[in-house]
């Protein structure tokens, strides 16, 4: 276990945040360029892809708040078991949310289209295939099995569900002590739709960096749970793994009283 703890930024409101979010995503987006020419990240769906969209799409102000889109490679931590233009489709939401709204080109003419690796929709119909293939797509990208234990993401991009959830790793479930695939079906989610796969526990734990972004009343509960330790859930798992590499995200009324230090805003 990390003798380091996670990060903690809180913001008054949503519209605070996304400045900050994006400061730190632009840090991790330019250490990626300077170890390996890329960014590769990794993003969960439900209200984060709104959130990323308001952070990353408003132009620069400085130097150092440049988006580079055209040398991002993304990925998504978990995926529902469903076409891509489908309601409940993590690829779908980012696509509307921010994917769509990226510029073309740049002010200085240069092409903003990141790669994405979405799932392949020709194994809907069996979520093991389904893993399997898109964990064949990490492989291509990162590097063989063979020559790498896991996969190294120079950030993956989280949200907190009310149960202490995070990707499609839920409490209690025997996916958590999975330790040997890097991407994982599950058939039976507690949350709907139940068909669905994810990045499994050791692969975010070994990011470089991890982020939670957490926002709104209804997380008051279980953010307390998560900073006071409770290791049942997901999140808290994924901070004692990683400790100062993970940071957290959040606007006062998630925060409620945890009164864990908080980090200086960014």
């Amino acid at each position: 276990m990390p003798k380091t703890n996670p990060n903690l930024y809180a913001f008054a409101d949503v519209d605070a945040l996304a400045p900050g979010l994006r400061g730190y995503v632009v840090q991790c987006q330019n250490a990626g360029f300077t170890r390996h020419g890329t960014f590769k990240i990794a993003v969960s769906g439900g209200s984060l892809p709104k959130t990323l969209a308001a952070a990353l799409l408003p132009p620069p102000t400085a130097d150092d708040e440049v988006v580079d889109f055209s040398r991002w490679e993304i990925f998504f931590a978990d995926e529902r078991a469903v076409p891509l233009d489908h309601p409940d489709s993590n690829y779908g939401l980012l696509k509307a949310e921010l994917l769509d709204k990226i510029p073309s080109s740049d002010e200085n003419g240069k092409q903003q289209v990141p790669i994405v690796h979405h799932i392949n929709t020709e194994h809907l119909d069996d979520v093991q295939e389904l893993a399997d293939d898109y964990e064949k797509t990490l492989v291509s990208s990162f590097a063989s099995r063979d020559s790498v234990r896991l996969p190294i993401f120079d950030l993956i991009l989280l949200g907190c569900g009310p149960d202490g959830h995070t990707c499609s790793l839920f409490p209690g479930h025997p996916l958590l002590r999975e330790t040997e695939a890097w991407v994982a079906p599950i058939e039976d989610s507690p949350k709907p739709p139940p068909r669905r796969i994810t990045l499994t526990l050791p692969v975010v734990t070994h990011a470089v960096r991890v982020a939670f972004v957490s926002t709104g009343a209804g997380k008051k509960e279980i953010m307390s749970r998560i900073f006071g330790a409770d290791d049942s859930l997901p999140c808290t798992l994924v901070n004692e793994a990683t400790g100062d590499r993970a940071s957290w995200f959040v606007d006062e009324a998630a925060l409620g009283d945890v009164t864990y230090t908080r980090k200086p805003v960014l």
